[in-house]
């Protein structure tokens, strides 16, 4: 996979620095091992390249369900929409247990990922198709998975609300990951792709100090061309935006429909679109598209802080005592059992 290294000032402070790698790679569709090993290798390119921090798209593992809009998947009570989604369902990523408990010692199918963070000792955002157990097993949760540098999950965050044809798929997520972390120096938070445009869910993690954004997004430079910039002005932080990308190629043989996908002749289904902004809403790198590529750059903390200067969204510049926003965290279930 290409690298593009982004040029950093020379006087930046090295304790003012985070190198970040935004992994911009396709998946083996609808497949969740063969996908989790592309991962695993973008892993260990970023941290060859020095990374702190690598962040890959919305939904990757196993694939955004792009054959919704392209197969008639509307359609209610349909055999051939039930079995693309028991299909899509078998490629799910397990994560927690029934309890609902995020098992950081042992993170399902993501354990091999979580001992390569440990290894290298740099953080992943990943976006993955959750199969969540402690909701039946049987529905999928749009979640972008956050790991430390020790391995350790620290937050599964569920997309609130599907969007378009993602409803038909996807279910509800809820607020229990709405969650910062501290990758010093920087406070760093994520969102899923039109969440990103919620007012309120980007209010709620600009008030736990984030000043480090990842947004994904499974591919599209539509997606991704204008928002990062009005983000970074907003919060006045960095804006990553991390895309996938989706080519004919990437669908695997075996995959139900295929030739009907096929027959709408895409060049890209997902054309990829990652970029970084900075803090004044500059872009640091024009969209990067149609192509696989692994974009590193330094990020320095101090930028923040100058824009910050005049406006901090959830500091100076906000009125606390006139609107105050309330958030529930918790991890919602159908049932609360006493025993």
């Amino acid at each position: 996979m290409e690298t593009i290294r982004l040029s950093s000032a020379t006087d930046t402070r090295p304790q003012d620095r985070l190198t970040v790698g935004v992994a911009q790679i396709a998946p083996v569709w609808l497949d969740r091992n063969a996908t989790l090993q592309k991962v695993e290798e973008a892993v260990k390119q970023a941290a060859a390249e020095g990374c702190q921090l690598v962040v890959f798209g919305e939904a990757l593992v196993p694939g955004y369900p792009f054959w919704v809009e392209l197969t008639d998947g509307a359609r209610f009570n349909d055999e051939k929409q039930k079995a693309l989604y028991a299909h899509y369902l078998d490629q799910g990523v397990s994560i927690t247990d029934r309890s609902g408990a995020q098992d950081s010692t042992d993170g399902g199918d993501l354990a091999p990922l979580c001992a390569l963070a440990k290894q290298h000792g740099l953080a992943i955002y990943l976006g993955v198709m959750e199969r969540a157990a402690d909701r039946s097993g049987h529905s999928l949760y749009c979640s972008l998975v956050y790991i430390d540098r020790n391995g350790r999950i620290g937050s599964v965050h569920r997309k609130l609300q599907p969007t378009y044809e993602e409803r038909l798929v996807w279910a509800q997520g809820d607020g229990h990951g709405l969650r910062v972390h501290d990758l010093p120096p920087f406070t760093v938070g994520g969102l899923n792709c039109f969440e990103n445009w919620m007012p309120l869910s980007r209010a709620a993690l600009y008030a736990q100090g984030e000043d480090l954004h990842v947004s994904v997004w499974p591919g599209g430079l539509h997606n991704t061309f204008d928002l990062p910039g009005f983000l970074a002005k907003e919060s006045r932080s960095y804006i990553i935006a991390s895309c996938g990308l989706m080519r004919p190629e990437d669908i695997p043989a075996n995959m139900p429909c295929r030739e009907e996908i096929l027959s709408h002749d895409k060049a890209f289904f997902g054309n990829g679109g990652s970029t970084i902004a900075a803090p004044d809403g500059s872009f640091l790198i024009d969209p990067v598209i149609e192509r696989e590529a692994l974009i590193v750059a330094d990020l320095d903390h101090a930028l923040v802080r100058r824009e910050r200067q005049n406006f901090d969204p959830a500091g100076h510049y906000s009125r606390p005592d006139i609107t105050q926003l309330q958030v529930n965290r918790t991890r919602q279930s159908i049932a609360k059992f006493e025993d």
